[in-house]
């Protein structure tokens, strides 16, 4: 996995609440086993129109969003089935950051195993980086080390919580391989012992 230490990036607003793993990737599209190739059909229904031209009225084709890799939405993001790839489909679409006050679990996790960060910020938090974001363009730096957000100006600057465990996951880049990996001499000594 590529690592996540600090990241500035273009800030996306998707102001809607409990937004499903449905929406984030139609089932249709689920009929590949790799990773990539989803970021084309993020949040599909909403994109296009019936005929599969861009909506002009979803915020993802707003002129002044294109190239984000920071989504900010309402609470209870990624809702719904367990389907991993809704973060398989934003990280392909360039999303490395998501912020909302709350993930629905399965989700939550499942970024953390596809080197995105799910940042958890309060509602009053996630409501003035929406609104500024919606005035103009808004760039924000998070920084893994600090565990801060931040925009260049400082009229933005949060600090939010990780576990060490999924601090070190990001920043080092590992995902459960990695880490069963890490362990290859103990495991071997072990392996050793056995009859």
């Amino acid at each position: 996995m590529q690592p996540l230490v600090r990241h500035t990036g273009l800030v996306v607003p998707l102001e809607r609440a409990n937004i499903d793993t449905d929406q984030i990737i139609p089932k249709q599209f689920l009929k590949r086993v790799e990773r990539s190739g989803f970021g084309e059909f993020l949040f599909f229904d909403w994109r296009y129109q019936d005929d599969h031209t861009p909506n002009p009225d979803f915020v993802l084709n707003y002129p002044q969003y294109q190239g984000a890799s920071i989504l900010v939405a309402g609470p209870n993001f990624g809702c719904g089935s367990s389907r991993e790839h809704a973060p398989w489909a934003l990280s392909d679409y360039g999303i490395r950051v998501v912020i909302s006050s709350s993930f629905a679990d399965i989700f939550y996790q499942n970024c953390f195993k596809n080197a995105m960060l799910p940042l958890v910020l309060n509602a009053s938090q996630v409501e003035r980086i929406l609104k500024r974001s919606q005035v103009h363009p808004l760039h924000l730096t998070v920084d893994l080390e600090t565990l801060s957000v931040y925009s260049a100006d400082d009229a933005i600057r949060f600090n939010f919580h990780l576990t060490p465990y999924q601090q070190e996951t990001l920043i080092h880049g590992l995902d459960d391989i990695d880490r069963t990996l890490s362990k290859e001499q103990a495991i071997a000594a072990f392996e050793a012992t056995r009859a």
